[in-house]
């Protein structure tokens, strides 16, 4: 089969390997976010995995591969519900996590778009005939009483448990590719692989509180 001539090829592999990691963790647990964003630094660094497409300000030029327009819509929406712009970074859709996550569905297919195509859909069922309209068309306090019912799994309804299975994954799927971006290191703040103009040492009071000096 011949295989996709990707740009950024590179970035792209890499990525994908680290979701892979990430997809491997309901094994034993979900790997914590702040494990997660050492390792992605220790196997890229200075590079971005996440917003290609945005850093070029290209978000809306991107052509899903697998994500119909609807879905694709919806994701956009739903990721920016889970990580929504603050006071110190931008939103998911800002840091090319819907891309993120459209290349990735691509890549792995399978039980994964299943989950995700179901999990789109459920969120329009329960939206339209509670609020006659789709889930992206709702307003900010209707979306967040849906998904209310499936963000937390211990709260949700018996009747709700797969689209609750739906969201804690692609919740997962969302922060990973959000703090595998540019923008997500520099949300955390990583302060690793910058280039120093010279090296001063370690600061004098941390010598003397670990007894050195």
């Amino acid at each position: 089969m011949e295989e996709k001539n990707y740009p950024n090829r590179t970035l792209r592999f890499q990525r994908r390997a680290i979701l892979k990691m990430m997809m491997a963790a309901p094994l034993a647990g979900w790997m914590p976010l702040a494990s997660l964003a050492a390792e992605v630094a220790k196997a890229m660094p200075g590079s971005s995995v996440a917003g290609e497409h945005a850093s070029d300000g290209a978000v809306d030029t991107y052509q899903p591969k697998v994500l119909h327009p609807h879905e694709w819509r919806t994701i956009q929406v739903l990721s920016d519900c889970i990580l929504p712009a603050d006071e110190n970074s931008g939103s998911a859709t800002e840091a090319g996590v819907p891309e993120f996550l459209d290349d990735w569905l691509d890549y792995q297919r399978g039980e994964l778009l299943t989950e995700v195509r179901y999990g789109l859909a459920w969120l329009d069922s329960e939206c339209t005939p509670t609020f006659q309209h789709n889930f992206v068309d709702c307003a900010a306090d209707q979306q967040a009483q849906i998904l209310d019912r499936i963000a937390y799994s211990h709260k949700a309804a018996p009747e709700d448990a797969r689209a609750v299975a739906f969201f804690n994954r692609l919740r997962d799927l969302v922060l990973g590719g959000y703090y595998t971006s540019e923008m997500g290191i520099r949300d955390l703040p990583y302060l690793g692989n910058e280039p120093q103009a010279s090296w001063q040492g370690c600061p004098a009071p941390v010598l003397a509180k670990l007894g050195l000096v």
